[in-house]
């Protein structure tokens, strides 16, 4: 039996999910979370063998999600589901440990072909990300979004989400002080000087929907 978990923060794209991966009657969904805290946490009570997970979730984004899971979890394999297709976000997605990744637009066709896939810890891409994974390549240097790391990119986007430093310190669990200290070293970074100018970095380098 394939063990499969969902993460997603819209109750109908989880229902959806997980009526088409459990009409397969050798796969199991296991786990549900509507954010990345959630979808880690879940992962490593129920150790499921795919982790289905969106990109842009509240909390933790997929991509540090996909990053905690595979280190703790290096058996999990990471399926990401998603709207995005820009070829910065793929790239960081790979990076942190995704093996698969299907659009939502090519929801039908190929989510069962990438669990399968994945199940025998093979890649799977959609023509349209490769696509979009060449395209980044050959128009490097790619958005300056790119040179955050993991946590940074995270911290943006609850910023522009509008969490305080408080939120998001309980949310990444760490210090109050730490947050403010990288906080103000991003500002500094990326020559922004208000939440505003946080907000409008992010929709300009996709880094959350408007």
């Amino acid at each position: 039996m394939l063990r499969i978990l969902i993460a997603d923060d819209h109750d109908i794209i989880r229902q959806g999910l997980r009526k088409v991966l459990q009409s397969h009657s050798d796969w199991e969904v296991v786990a549900e979370a509507a954010d990345g805290k959630d979808a880690i946490s879940m992962s490593l009570q129920t150790k499921p063998d795919v982790a289905v997970l969106d990109y842009s979730m509240p909390l933790i984004n997929g991509v540090e999600a996909t990053r905690q899971i595979r280190e703790r979890l290096p058996k999990t394999e990471v399926l990401i589901f998603s709207i995005h297709d820009e070829g910065v976000v793929i790239t960081e997605l790979l990076k942190a440990g995704a093996r698969a990744y299907v659009l939502k637009s090519d929801f039908k066709g190929d989510l069962i072909n990438a669990v399968e896939s994945l199940a025998a810890h093979k890649p799977f891409f959609t023509s349209r990300v490769s696509e979009a994974l060449l395209d980044a390549f050959l128009a490097r240097p790619m958005q300056e979004a790119s040179a955050l790391c993991d946590e940074e990119r995270n911290i943006v986007e609850l910023i522009a989400e509008g969490y305080t430093n408080k939120e998001i310190a309980n949310a990444l669990n760490i210090a109050l002080k730490t947050v403010e200290t990288r906080r103000s070293v991003l500002m500094k970074k990326l020559g922004l000087s208000s939440s505003a100018d946080v907000v409008r970095y992010a929709i300009r380098n996709g880094l959350v929907v408007p």
